[in-house]
């Protein structure tokens, strides 16, 4: 109700009666929601609103969801480690590949966020549908050739890594159950973003929350075979998995179908446009790329470690589920920025854009800080959680407390690139993925592998590549801030 009372520009009749009242309401939020040219890009809460509430109201449903996203990650490894630490291993080796398939669904998505938000500031309301019916139908696509891969090509992949028939057969089990029906994750992904990128941050996170949940709940079901089912051990861990995405989905196509909203999304009569394409992937593929990065950096990452033993890589795999406790509300707060950043961009509005980008930096100073101090006074209890051995404890308590440092700098790096496709510089943010996962990161870890024979020197490969990168985005916003943000109208806050 609070969102049509800032978006209503009717008067209303007398309060005679408070059920009458709320129904007139009710009906004119509809209309306003329904008709094409209700809402002026000026009267958008993205261009009116107080910053700071917006971007909480905006990134705190996100961010909450997020967390659901990381204790799930946790719940699943914890689970999978009580099988053996054989399938711990392979769950970690199948990272990757999983991290490969969410670039694709995420990159996309972003893009269509990016353009969806830049035309309603621009008060294109019917091509930001057209945006949006493009990027679901993008994403069903892009999962069939998932599901070819993890039907015909995944055992090639853990071979590279690991010797251990067991460990290559139980990681080749769950990635190709990921794989063959990850149509879930795609759809749901982009129904998620292209709600975001009008403002509406509530039903994205009931998506997700739902989609957790059920994973949570029926991991101890498939994994240890509950209520006379088969123990599958990390095949079940994969069913439930794709069991939580395919329910969600459903759930957001229904409110997608049955629940107003504010761009008209039909499939009646629909013709690909290759310029609304184009558009997309001017964002979303550096995006896509940009996180596809991170499965060829883990992959590197895992042939260095497992020179050392398997027990390296495993830790390097629980170092990424545990770090998404300190990431993911950092992503969230990103996915409330985003559609900000894109309207006042499109709105021309300078001084609201800057407000965002400086709040979005304190907010993830203040999360990244509390996570570091977390990691830095309690790493064993950390990876006690995952029934650590004497072993994974040794390897995996400094290389918790060196990672770490980098924290504070990747807050501001990834805030600096929510900015970068906000205003479709997508490759700005590309770049300085490419310094900070790949460039810098994998070199300097092999040298410090080479020159020491010491895993713990591997790890601060980390900090030395977050410096880097930081630095790297100063100089692009820099660049970006005397070609266009300068030139902007000054606007109010």
């Amino acid at each position: 109700m609070e969102e049509a009372r800032e978006n209503f520009s009717g008067s209303l009749p007398p309060p005679v009666d408070t059920a009458v009242r709320f129904a007139y309401l009710h009906k004119r939020k509809e209309v306003l929601f329904m008709s094409k040219n209700s809402q002026a890009p000026s009267q958008n809460r993205m261009g009116t609103a107080r910053m700071l509430p917006l971007i909480l109201s905006m990134a705190l449903p996100a961010m909450f969801s997020m967390l659901v996203q990381a204790l799930y990650n946790v719940v699943d490894s914890y689970f999978v480690s009580q099988v053996s630490e054989k399938a711990l291993a392979a769950v970690s080796l199948a990272f990757p590949i999983q991290n490969l398939l969410i670039a694709f669904a995420v990159g996309t998505a972003v893009g269509v966020t990016s353009l969806i938000s830049r035309r309603l500031g621009q008060g294109r309301r019917e091509e930001a549908g057209a945006a949006a019916v493009h990027g679901i139908l993008l994403g069903i696509a892009t999962s069939l050739a998932f599901a070819v891969y993890g039907a015909f090509f995944t055992t090639p992949f853990f071979q590279m890594f690991e010797s251990d028939p067991e460990i290559v057969a139980m990681g080749d089990q769950y990635i190709s159950i990921c794989c063959v029906l990850s149509f879930g994750s795609f759809v749901v992904v982009m129904i998620e973003k292209i709600l975001q990128a009008t403002g509406n941050m509530f039903w994205p996170m009931i998506f997700q929350l739902v989609g957790a949940m059920i994973n949570i709940l029926l991991d101890p079901v498939f994994i240890f075979g509950w209520f006379g089912l088969p123990a599958m051990g990390v095949a079940g861990a994969a069913v439930a998995t794709v069991g939580g995405q395919i329910l969600s989905m459903v759930f957001s196509v229904v409110v997608l179908a049955v629940r107003p909203h504010e761009i008209k999304i039909s499939f009646k009569g629909f013709r690909p446009d290759w310029e609304t394409i184009k558009n997309i992937y001017a964002v979303g593929l550096p995006a896509i790329v940009m996180q596809a990065i991170g499965t060829v950096m883990n992959m590197a990452m895992n042939a260095i470690l497992s020179g050392f033993s398997t027990v390296a890589y495993t830790v390097f795999g629980l170092y990424f589920k545990l770090q998404s406790f300190v990431f993911m509300p950092v992503f969230g707060l990103t996915q409330g920025l985003l559609p900000i950043m894109g309207f006042n961009y499109g709105a021309k509005n300078k001084k609201r854009l800057l407000s965002a980008l400086t709040q979005g930096c304190l907010i993830a100073l203040v999360i990244m800080t509390a996570g570091m101090l977390v990691f830095l006074l309690l790493p064993a209890q950390l990876l006690g959680i995952f029934n650590a051995s004497a072993e994974l404890l040794a390897i995996g308590v400094p290389a918790l407390r060196i990672i770490c440092t980098c924290f504070l700098f990747a807050a501001l790096g990834i805030v600096s690139s929510t900015l970068f496709q906000s205003v479709g510089k997508g490759t700005y943010s590309l770049v300085v993925s490419l310094m900070r996962q790949l460039v810098v990161l994998v070199p300097v870890a092999w040298v410090l592998a080479a020159a020491t024979g010491q895993v713990n020197a591997v790890w601060w490969a980390f900090p030395v590549a977050e410096t880097v990168s930081l630095a790297a985005s100063v100089v692009f916003y820099l660049w970006l801030y005397k070609r266009e943000i300068k030139n902007l109208a000054p606007g109010k806050a």
